[in-house]
């Protein structure tokens, strides 16, 4: 195709100018964007990741102009060019771990070397012995092995009990066979081992003398370090393209009676004694709990986060896109802006209250998880495994002092990724028909995040997690017991009032809204404890129930956490009132939203009357809407998300998105260099081939 003419390229946008909107859309607010941003990220997060930044937008390697045209095979290529510069530039820079963080963050894509440093390492670091970490980790960490993790198969997911890859003890020479019996034993879905690792963490049914202990990990290794070939009696390969994800090589792993020696078997926690060949527990297996709670909790941290991008590329463009005319409006008047529009509001807004409401959620949970492992380390978690029951429902927990944070990990990890998950696909559907270009950015960025509903747990199948501590917080308040935590509060609180009644003044009271979100989880908790243990249902039967019971225990959380932040803030004093103002009106419109939203459970619980939920639907979300308005783009600004790292047409900060949705289409598409013969009687397909410029 003949570059874009000059005569194109003075083309403008018709009516105002997209910088001129947001100007007029930044100066209608007094929230100071910079003093929001520091309480959100804090001044050295966002000195470092500027700092980050620039190094990285320096580097060819890092250029996105092409990411949205390359096909599978050349994303994962590039990606994998990404992954070993960034492991170059850490050496150079001498980057601290936050600073390699902030770097694989910024890039914010998936990449090949993902799993080596998110479980490989963490499971080498967590749960080898001092002579097994000598053995692998200084080579993990100097990248002379690459590693995955191997557990999820073909066959089974969730189920970990399930796993049908075996491990078995072989007495005479004190090795270990692994072996893959069936198809559905093949591991699946483990990032990093599609074409990248060459070691792997393997779970395992652990087989001695015929009997089976249950899952454990081994180190194996699965390709030759020179040649990368796959290792003899192993078929490895990448499991092909998926719904996003696709920088990512994801694999498939077999093995064919494998032995492996016997410090293959990672032993902090359980080993077999080479002489007596038995298998033994040792150490607090509360430790690798506690891991499995720490991924969930970064990922509540992060859900805000996530979100806040969708957010941010809706709102700017929904201010800059001009459709229609308001019909009330007098004749003559100019197009309206589409974030005028109260459906478009009430679909976008509340999603940006959700933003802070899980950001200081997550912050919470992270300092939940911090005290917990304190408390861990010096050895006063309730250790003995030996009572867990197998199934999905325990009686007496492993791991009494882990139990309320692992609920609420759990609940939350569930609750965050869907609102984060779903709000992405709110967002671009608000953005019309431009949304569904890749242009916008939300869509590759969608597709990418969604896997977070299912891994480290599927968020219907966690919900079942949760249910079992409500029940059995609820047997402890039945049984007489005195509160120990947040959760056997509220509900010792609900049985001592619950024949009195309440009556919580959710318009004018943000406590009373918080304790209307308590009530109501209190209510679900003992109906289910009713089903459960007075008539006897089975537990799949109220598997939907669980589900409920556990999406309304994190939603009390989410908002009961969100004010506790705020008044945190306020209490300080140091903060411009116009950021609590408007960070409080965000709380009430996250929260009597859900609320609206969640009304027939209120109402059924007693916690609030039909007439209540109508005012909060008709009258308070409604006026909510209309204050916040005026500060949606500068409360999206304050995530101070680079147009580098949005890569977004639609959500650029200076407005120009026709310009940029034009220049990628005509000069950055590889398609346009091509020019084809169209006629079917003809053999040829491409006429000529152009070379890219770039």
């Amino acid at each position: 195709m003949a570059p874009t003419p000059d005569w194109v390229k003075q083309l403008k946008p018709s009516g105002a100018q997209g910088h001129e909107l947001l100007k007029a859309e930044r100066a209608s607010s007094n929230v100071p964007v910079q003093e929001l941003q520091e309480l959100i990220h804090t001044k050295d997060v966002i000195v470092r990741k500027q700092k980050v930044l620039d190094i990285l937008k320096a580097e060819k390697v890092f250029d996105k102009s092409q990411n949205y045209f390359m096909g599978r095979t050349d994303r994962f290529e590039r990606a994998l060019a990404r992954e070993k510069r960034l492991r170059i530039l850490k050496r150079q820079h001498n980057w601290s771990l936050e600073e390699f963080r902030t770097a694989t963050e910024l890039i914010g894509e998936p990449g090949p070397y993902g799993l080596h440093d998110s479980m490989f390492k963490v499971t080498l670091e967590g749960q080898g012995t001092p002579e097994q970490q000598e053995k692998w980790l200084t080579l993990a960490n100097d990248y002379k092995i690459i590693g995955c993790y191997a557990q999820t198969e073909l066959g089974h997911g969730s189920n970990v009990r399930g796993l049908e890859t075996t491990a078995t003890w072989n007495a005479e020479d004190k090795t270990f066979t692994i072996h893959s019996p069936h198809l559905t034993a093949s591991k699946w879905w483990i990032g990093s081992l599609g074409r990248t690792a060459n070691y792997a963490v393997v779970m395992a049914q652990l087989i001695i003398n015929g009997k089976s202990y249950g899952p454990a990990p081994f180190c194996v290794q699965i390709r030759d370090l020179k040649t990368h070939e796959p290792l003899e009696n192993i078929h490895i390969g990448d499991i092909g393209p998926k719904f996003g994800y696709n920088t990512m090589d994801n694999g498939f792993l077999l093995f064919n009676q494998v032995k492996v020696p016997h410090i293959s078997m990672l032993a902090r926690f359980s080993h077999v004694d080479p002489a007596t060949n038995k298998f033994a527990r040792r150490g607090s297996p509360s430790l690798v709990y506690g891991t499995l709670t720490w991924v969930r909790s970064t990922i509540v941290m992060q859900a805000g986060s996530v979100l806040a991008r969708g957010v941010t590329i809706a709102t700017r463009y929904c201010a800059v896109r001009r459709q229609f005319q308001d019909r009330d409006a007098p004749a003559g008047e100019a197009e309206t802006p589409v974030l005028n529009y109260t459906m478009v509001q009430i679909r976008l807004l509340p999603l940006l209250a959700a933003t802070f409401a899980l950001h200081f959620t997550g912050k919470s949970m992270m300092n939940m998880y911090q005290e917990n492992q304190k408390k861990i380390s010096q050895g006063n978690a309730n250790a003995d495994s030996s009572k867990r029951g197998a199934g999905p429902e325990e009686v007496q927990s492993g791991s009494d002092m882990l139990a309320d944070l692992h609920a609420s990990s759990c609940a939350l990890k569930s609750l965050s990724s869907s609102i984060a998950a779903e709000g992405l696909e709110v967002c671009r559907r608000a953005c019309g028909g431009h949304g569904y270009s890749s242009f916008s950015g939300i869509g590759p960025w969608y597709a990418d995040y969604l896997p977070t509903t299912t891994w480290e747990g599927d968020n219907y199948m966690l919900t079942q997690q949760v249910a079992r501590y409500m029940l059995k917080s609820a047997r402890s308040v039945l049984n007489g017991e005195k509160p120990t935590n947040d959760t056997t509060t509220i509900l010792t609180e609900f049985q001592s009032r619950r024949n009195i009644g309440c009556a919580f003044d959710i318009i004018g009271s943000d406590t009373d809204l918080v304790a209307a979100f308590a009530w109501r989880v209190s209510f679900l908790t003992f109906e289910a404890s009713k089903h459960r243990d007075e008539q006897k249902k089975p537990w799949n039967d109220l598997l939907v129930d669980f589900y409920r019971l556990s999406k309304a225990h994190a939603q009390y959380m989410v908002v009961k956490n969100n004010l506790s932040a705020l008044k945190a803030i306020e209490k300080e004093g140091n903060v411009d009132s116009s950021i609590l103002d408007v960070l409080m009106k965000l709380f009430r419109l996250f929260a009597l939203h859900t609320l609206e939203q969640e009304g027939s459970e209120f109402y059924a619980s007693g916690a609030c009357s039909k007439h209540q939920i109508s005012l909060a639907r008709t009258n308070t979300v409604m006026t909510l809407l209309k204050e916040i308005r005026p500060h949606a783009v500068r409360l999206v600004d304050s995530w101070g998300f680079d147009d580098w790292v949005l890569d977004s047409s639609l959500g650029r900060e200076d407005g120009k998105v026709y310009e940029d949705m034009f220049f990628r289409a005509s000069e950055l598409n590889p398609l346009n260099n091509i020019t084809v013969d169209p006629y079917p009687d003809s053999d040829v397909l491409f006429k000529r081939v152009e070379k890219s410029k770039l």
